[in-house]
């Protein structure tokens, strides 16, 4: 605790409000919350995004009809610890219980609850603790003596090493899943919180050299060009300004991914789309660390969100999102070049959504939708767009259960309500969406491509092996799952990790 007094991290929570036992398995609704959390002394909460479903008329929701489940995003934050002021033996009773491995680490486990058992928001529950420094891993459970005002829900919180014994919050999935009393207000619903941004990669470039200048003792005689830029040349240039501003505030704000080999695979698959179209343009991707289904575009650089990246089926739906984007380039749909001037993007942590609005009008996406079909029409995944069709159809039949899954926090979403915003046409040209058909795989959970650092946002793409589909809901389509992490130390650990299902990648059959 007191390490962790000494920083900040970006908490990121997405719910999925489940319908009671014996009715149909869809998801009711979802809400979303992102904001900063300070763990010096009492944890401290700032909001950068709030949103939250308002219940539809007639309908059961969570529990109860005509009511709204309120949830408070500072509770899910404050999963992140145990007991931030009173975790001690004059609080709470320790009851040892096994030695076992998590990951490569090797355990001690117990069994803890408070002395008093009528003190409010006291742990109760199990704690993993390491053998060599002795710092808790893991734990699960829940706080006692919630009120019906003030309901505590179960969890299970994981850590992660970053240096030596330092340990720092990294997922927390919570999961009420019974059918409480008549009359109780506990909502039914699964959801993921994660932590990150830590230590956030320095968006500063004066280290680099990006161009080196050679001063020659005589003139060079033989220039092919005027070392003053033509007009066109010094727009373009403000434009990369505009571009460059955009991409660092992101990056150290915490919610852009540093550069890395995500990012070059991502590239690949737009260069295809480039050569293949022979596009006279070039380009590069980035990832937005957040869930929101989201893409857009700054200046010549495609940016999509891990959440999308996890939850497309394959690399020609992959070729389908990035497609929307490259459009806009291949079109010249600009980017507000005010951002070329600093002080737009200087901006705080709670403005900078606000702020920060890189979505498109109406005509470029409809445009840009048009201009995608035929760069996937001439490419190498034209053949294999069946699949990004069906993902298509997935997203709109599930488009009104998922409203803040699809809501954007700064760009283009695909879909709006109960429709597609863009690429119908390639969604109406696809097979039609069996939900009972194991072979067809519309959809992946959350979390089933990247795995991210929460320490440095370094991101990577997950390997996973196939795991056979049972029925036909193991599918999971755009679901939060539990989290099971494949704990290590920072000095052991490797490159690409190999993480446990509950974080890795598609079922397969």
């Amino acid at each position: 605790m007191t390490q962790l007094r000494g920083h900040s991290a970006i908490a990121e929570t997405y719910i999925q409000e489940i319908p009671p036992e014996g009715a149909p398995a869809e998801i009711v609704r979802d809400h979303y919350f992102l904001g900063k959390v300070a763990f010096a002394g009492p944890l401290q909460y700032q909001p950068m995004a709030s949103h939250s479903a308002a219940p539809r008329a007639g309908r059961l929701l969570g529990l109860f009809k005509g009511r709204s489940s309120m949830f408070v995003a500072e509770g899910f934050a404050q999963m992140a610890l145990i007991d931030a002021e009173g975790f001690s033996r004059e609080n709470y009773r320790m009851e040892y219980v096994r030695r076992e491995f998590q990951g490569e680490l090797r355990c001690l486990v117990f069994d803890v609850e408070p002395l008093n058992p009528k003190a409010a928001g006291r742990f109760r529950g199990r704690i993993w603790v390491e053998d060599q420094g002795f710092q808790i891993v893991r734990f699960n459970g829940t706080y006692i003596n919630g009120s019906s005002s003030h309901l505590y829900f179960h969890f299970e919180s994981w850590r992660v090493n970053v240096a030596g014994s330092q340990w720092v919050p990294g997922f927390v999935y919570v999961e009420e899943s019974g059918n409480p009393e008549k009359g109780s207000p506990m909502p039914r619903f699964k959801a993921q919180t994660r932590f990150w941004g830590y230590r956030p990669a320095s968006a500063s470039r004066a280290g680099e050299m990006a161009s080196i200048a050679v001063e020659a003792e005589a003139g060079v005689a033989d220039r092919a060009a005027s070392p003053e830029p033509t007009p066109l040349e010094n727009q373009r240039a403000w434009e990369r300004q505009a571009e460059t501003n955009i991409l660092e505030r992101l990056e150290k704000g915490g919610l852009l991914a540093p550069p890395g080999p995500v990012d070059e695979v991502l590239t690949t698959v737009v260069n295809n789309l480039i050569a293949s179209n022979g596009l006279g343009v070039e380009a590069r991707c980035r990832v937005l660390l957040t869930t929101p289904l989201e893409t857009f575009s700054v200046g010549r650089t495609i940016v999509i969100s891990r959440g999308l990246i996890d939850v497309l089926p394959d690399e020609a739906s992959l070729a389908m999102v990035l497609s929307g984007e490259l459009a806009h380039i291949a079109l010249g749909h600009r980017t507000n070049t005010q951002f070329a001037f600093a002080d737009k993007t200087m901006l705080g942590e709670q403005e900078l959504l606000g702020r920060l609005r890189l979505g498109r009008s109406e005509e470029e996406v409809r445009s840009a939708g048009e201009r995608a079909i035929e760069l996937l029409t001439k490419s190498p995944y034209g053949p294999k767009l069946a699949v990004a069709g069906l993902f298509l159809k997935a997203l709109e039949a599930q488009a009104a259960q998922l409203p803040n899954l699809i809501r954007a926090n700064l760009g283009n979403q695909l879909a709006s309500g109960t429709s597609l915003v863009r690429m119908q046409e390639l969604a109406a040209g696809g097979p039609a969406l069996e939900r009972d058909k194991l072979e067809q795989l519309a959809a992946l959970p959350l979390g089933s491509r990247i795995h991210m650092d929460a320490w440095t946002d370094e991101i990577a793409l997950l390997k996973t092996k196939a795991v056979a589909l049972i029925s036909a809901r193991d599918k999971l389509p755009f679901e939060v799952t539990p989290f099971v992490i494949y704990l290590s130390r920072a000095g052991t650990r490797a490159k690409e990790p190999n993480p446990a299902p509950g974080v890795a990648g598609p079922v397969q059959r």
